[in-house]
């Protein structure tokens, strides 16, 4: 990272060169001691033409130098919540420090999606440390899953999302998509601070739930003790209690970690992706051949897709790093074969078996089970809507009211084939341990020398 010039080193030769339009400006420069001229009261004499300011300025200042050329130093830039400075602070600096594989991970998969969630805080004048939550919530992975069924990067829970209007239904999981889990989870935050007025209540109050908190601050009102976090921790679980601490230890790294034995890898600050519409289907595997991306990689950006097919409406993007989507876009021109293999089949009755569905769909019981996340051993209730492979070219795109309102429900079956009343299966769809946020290649400069979960929100 270039070397940064001081900032008091430049206004000074600024007014050293503007002096003439400057000395009966203000009657005061205090921030600036080399001036020492007697000045004039403000309101006698206009304002200094601003545009001319910034041309004279321009001569003298490579603005480059102030552009920061890293994601991290943005971050760094826009701190605002005040610091904590405790034991628990001290306790999970040393953790994270003498992890560096942890926080190599960590930042590899972050590497993706920084840039993204730091310039949706500026436009939003936010305090840019929020960007490190999700190093918190789920370490930067957007398919982690919480023993609470909190999913995604930020952790939403079912019915917060809901409430945040992050759809749920058998195709997608928008608590897992980048955009509208980033969008969700800062206006949130936002709605939290305006609540309290305090930015670390209003994170407590993301993992605890607004309403502990108001009652929290109840109490210590009714007992005439103050109510900032500190005073409140005592009254919060273990996890609520560490949780700013923990952002306040990575904050520290962030801010210095050098002093910590530690690399971060360099994050360009500069866009990693960008959206492309979609309004017709098209399956997972056909996009990330026309992007020119592995499977692991497509789905490391677009984790919301939950089934072979994307359906494609109004509201649908895929989201692909900038060159691919130019790759993206010119393979699509020249594709002359169906986007999309797949539709969907109602049961309406408990005597259509797997095995009689996949003849009919001239397909394998397994391809079924699979791409409708059905367990084995396992018969399909009347009602579901399934994905079975098109069998016909005059066969059209999902519906979005299906796509919406489709269920899949089933039950486990005996030796005979009927079922067993009260049998437990295990839930469909449970995440593997290899995610392949894992497999994706890091977003780091070439030239970096990086060194070599989530629990309940």
């Amino acid at each position: 990272m270039q070397a940064r010039i001081p900032k008091t080193a430049v206004l000074a030769t600024l007014v050293a060169l503007l002096a003439p339009a400057l000395s009966h400006a203000y009657e005061h420069a205090t921030d600036l001691p080399t001036v020492t001229t007697a000045l004039s009261p403000l309101p006698k004499f206009p304002v200094p033409d601003v545009a001319s300011l910034k041309t004279k300025s321009a001569k003298l200042v490579d603005e480059d130098a102030f552009r920061e050329k890293d994601v991290w130093g943005r971050i760094r830039s826009g701190y605002a919540i005040p610091d904590v400075s405790n034991d628990l602070v001290a306790k999970h600096v040393n953790w994270y420090a003498t992890r560096p594989d942890y926080i190599a991970r960590t930042t590899a998969r972050a590497s993706l999606y920084l840039f993204h969630v730091v310039s949706e805080l500026e436009k939003r004048g936010m305090p840019t440390e929020l960007a490190l939550l999700p190093f918190i919530e789920s370490a930067f992975n957007p398919n982690a899953l919480s023993s609470a069924n909190a999913a995604g990067m930020w952790q939403f829970v079912p019915g917060t999302g809901r409430d945040f209007n992050l759809k749920q239904d058998a195709f997608k999981d928008e608590r897992r998509g980048i955009l509208a889990s980033t969008d969700a989870a800062l206006t949130y935050l936002q709605r939290l601070y305006d609540m309290f007025g305090d930015w670390q209540l209003a994170l407590a109050a993301y993992n605890w739930g607004e309403g502990s908190v108001q009652k929290a601050i109840k109490r210590n009102q009714a007992a005439g003790k103050p109510t900032d976090f500190e005073s409140l921790a005592d009254l919060m679980p273990a996890e609520t209690r560490n949780y700013v601490p923990k952002l306040q230890a990575v904050k520290n790294i962030v801010a210095n970690p050098q002093q910590y034995g530690l690399n971060l890898p360099v994050i360009d600050n500069s866009p990693y992706f960008t959206a492309v519409d979609k309004t017709s289907d098209i399956d997972l595997t056909v996009a990330a051949h026309l992007a020119e991306l592995s499977v692991d990689e497509f789905k490391a950006l677009n984790p919301q897709f939950k089934r072979p097919v994307i359906t494609g409406d109004d509201q649908t993007k895929i989201l692909l790093p900038k060159e691919n989507a130019e790759k993206f876009h010119l393979n699509l021109a020249q594709w002359t074969k169906e986007l999309s293999t797949w539709s969907t089949h109602k049961i309406t009755s408990a005597r259509e078996s797997i095995r009689t569905l996949a003849s009919r769909f001239h397909t394998s019981p397994e391809v079924i089970r699979q791409a409708n996340n059905i367990p084995q051993n396992s018969v399909l209730k009347a009602g579901s809507t399934i994905l079975v492979p098109k069998i016909s070219a005059s066969v059209g795109d999902i519906a979005p009211d299906v796509a919406e309102s489709a269920t899949v429900s089933y039950e486990a079956e005996r030796a005979s084939g009927k079922t067993a009343k009260g049998y437990k299966l295990p839930k469909a769809g449970k995440s593997d341990k290899s995610s392949p946020v894992s497999l994706v290649k890091a977003r780091v400069s070439r030239d970096s020398s990086s060194k070599k979960h989530r629990k309940a929100n």
